[in-house]
C-alpha cells in the first residue's frame, strides 16, 4: 500500500497535477501549475537497532508496542528518521525513546527495502551496557530474549523478523555482515 498521492503544492498550496515535468523527466511527478515546482515523492527511512546483551550477544532486546500499527506485538526499537540526523543518530534516538536502554552503537547490520510502502529500514547492531530499561510511552514492555524465547508469531513486522533471523544466524557463525533484503 503506497502513501496517498500529494494533492497540494508544498510551496504555494495550489492543487498539483500528475504529469511529466517539462525538464525531460520520464516519470510522472506532482507538478504545481502555479509555481511550477516539481515534487518528488521519496521513500521514508525507518531506523533502529538490534540491541544485544552479554559478551556472547545471546539475548536481544525487544519492545512490546503501545501504538498502532501492530499494538501489543514485539519489535526491535525503531522508528522514522528525523530531519537533521544521520541514520545512526536516528537509530540511537529511537532506541533511547522506546527502550530507555544504555548502549554502545556498533555497525550497520541490515538494510530492508520495503518497496510496496516506500520505506527503507536500516538496523544497527548495538551492545547493551546495562540490562535495566526505562521504556517510553510507545512501549508497553522492554525485555531481553534468547533466540529460543522470542515469540516469533508475535513479531510486529517482517523487517524485524528478517533482521532477527540474520542476527542469530551470523551469531552462530561468529561473524556479522551487512544484509540487504528486498521485500516486495
Amino acid at each position: 500500500m503506497h502513501r496517498p498521492p500529494l494533492k497540494h503544492c508544498r510551496v504555494c498550496g495550489t492543487a498539483v497535477a500528475y504529469r511529466l515535468p517539462d525538464d525531460g523527466d520520464t516519470k510522472e511527478r506532482a507538478v504545481c501549475p502555479a509555481c511550477h515546482t516539481v515534487h518528488y515523492e521519496n521513500p521514508l527511512n525507518v531506523v533502529g537497532t538490534v540491541p544485544v546483551w552479554g559478551e556472547d550477544g545471546a539475548q536481544v532486546l525487544l519492545c512490546k508496542r503501545n501504538i498502532e500499527p501492530r499494538w501489543g506485538k514485539w519489535t526491535l526499537p525503531a522508528g522514522f528518521m528525523e530531519m537533521g540526523e544521520t541514520t545512526a543518530q536516528g537509530a540511537a534516538r529511537e532506541t533511547d525513546e522506546e527502550a530507555g536502554a544504555q548502549f554502545e552503537m556498533q555497525g550497520l547490520f541490515s538494510i530492508m527495502n520495503v518497496v510496496r510502502v516506500g520505506q527503507v529500514h536500516l538496523f544497527y547492531r548495538a551492545q547493551l551496557l546495562s540490562a535495566e530499561f526505562n521504556p517510553g510511552h510507545e512501549t508497553i514492555e522492554a525485555r531481553l530474549f534468547t533466540e529460543a524465547e522470542i515469540p516469533w508469531d508475535e513479531i510486529a513486522f517482517h523487517t524485524v523478523k528478517h533482521t532477527l533471523e540474520r542476527y542469530f544466524s551470523d551469531r552462530r557463525k561468529g561473524s556479522f555482515g551487512i544484509h540487504t533484503v528486498d521485500i516486495a
